[in-house]
């Protein structure tokens, strides 16, 4: 027993000192956050590239992004240095992957907070948030099957727009995936299928 204990204190350590596995347990809720923060920023400096090739000024990326004007500069200069690609297809109804998986996180989001954070979905959906699921093929049809519940529960209290939109994308994640034409990285055809979906859904045509 005393050499379990010692083998988890950290050597050196004075007596009652945290052990290792109390400071992992501690810090694993902050590493995560810390993580979600950097894929955010990893994700936002993308976002700045997609702005940039539609032809947005610095100060409307500025507000948008709530960057400084000297921050967005800089990026800018930068990512002009090059031949810009042409600016992203934007509509709704395209049948790559990550697409289809930014709809469906769009859709999760919108039951979420139709629902008041009662939702089948929202624990995917905020762990989604923080980093702590990703977009990976189990995960995606884990969320399916939620959203899928979330629907057939709440029906009655939900616009008829959701479940054409789950009805769309579900079809499209049966087929086999086509990779879209595009320099875009997954993550930023994510963030942006999910806004634009959240969008459609809040303002049908």
């Amino acid at each position: 027993m005393a050499g379990e204990e010692s083998e988890r204190h950290i050597p050196g350590a004075p007596a009652g000192a945290l052990t290792e596995e109390q400071a992992e347990r501690m810090l694993a809720s902050v590493n995560e956050v810390i993580r979600a923060g950097e894929e955010m920023r990893a994700l936002r400096a993308e976002m700045i590239k997609v702005f940039v090739r539609l032809g947005w000024t610095q100060d409307r990326i500025a507000r948008l992004t709530e960057m400084s004007q000297p921050a967005v500069s800089k990026q800018v200069a930068k990512y002009k240095q090059d031949e810009p690609p042409p600016p992203p297809d934007l509509s709704l109804d395209q049948h790559d992957a990550p697409w289809l998986e930014g709809r469906l996180w769009g859709l999760a989001e919108e039951i979420v907070e139709a629902s008041e954070g009662a939702a089948h979905c929202a624990r995917h959906v905020h762990a989604v948030a923080r980093g702590k699921k990703r977009f990976t093929p189990q995960h995606v049809d884990e969320l399916r099957r939620l959203v899928e519940e979330d629907l057939r529960r709440r029906a009655p209290g939900l616009p008829r727009g959701f479940r054409d939109a789950y009805d769309r994308i579900s079809r499209g994640l049966d087929v086999p995936a086509r990779t879209a034409a595009t320099t875009t990285p997954a993550s930023v055809r994510r963030a942006l299928a999910c806004q634009i979906q959240r969008d459609v859904l809040r303002h049908p045509p």
